[in-house]
């Protein structure tokens, strides 16, 4: 859908009209729920956060100007909330996670297909355990800049409206978290 399309939507949603509000929740639920999945790294959570980030909108959307930014404005309601439940059980030690899994059992590997080789299956698996570890090391503000770029598909604009920083913070952070992440799985290889 392009930006004028959008803006339709979302003029409409603003009127509460429910055709446009399930419209948008349909658009982008598997986003919000990735980014919130990622974030949290339970499925449970991040199914009840994007519940939150979704009621959140429909009752304030009527007082939503920014034409033209409703992916950031969305993406910022998800990522508040997930901050907030982050703050709040810290004391449990809960990361964000590429390969997360919960008491579902483990995440899915989507980038499997049923021909894979099983030795091919397995290096992937290695892969995405490293890259959790990696993950999990970053600072919570570069974790999230490559959450929501990586898995949420903002743009580094986006990224920065999302997080009430300038541009070039977001750059810089991708960046410095970029190359802690290659250090790393250079490091890890070494060994």
């Amino acid at each position: 859908m392009d930006e004028t399309g959008l803006d339709e939507l979302v003029r409409r949603a603003r009127r509460h009209e429910a055709r446009a509000l399930s419209t948008l929740v349909e658009r982008y639920s598997p986003r919000v729920f990735g980014l919130l999945f990622r974030m949290t790294g339970s499925r449970d959570v991040a199914e009840d956060l994007m519940q939150e980030t979704f009621l959140r909108v429909v009752r304030t959307i009527g007082r939503y100007t920014e034409s033209g930014r409703f992916e950031s404005w969305l993406f910022r309601i998800a990522a508040n909330l997930a901050r907030d439940r982050a703050r709040q059980s810290k004391r449990r030690g809960t990361t964000a996670s590429l390969h997360a899994g919960d008491d579902d059992g483990p995440a899915p590997d989507f980038a499997a297909t049923d021909g894979d080789r099983p030795d091919a299956r397995l290096e992937r698996n290695e892969i995405g355990q490293r890259l959790e570890g990696v993950l999990a090391s970053l600072s919570d503000a570069e974790r999230e800049i490559i959450l929501l770029r990586h898995f949420s598909g903002l743009s580094f604009r986006e990224i920065a409206e999302v997080l009430s920083v300038p541009l070039g913070t977001a750059l810089a952070r991708a960046h410095r978290a970029l190359k802690r992440m290659r250090d790393a799985m250079r490091d890890e290889v070494r060994e």
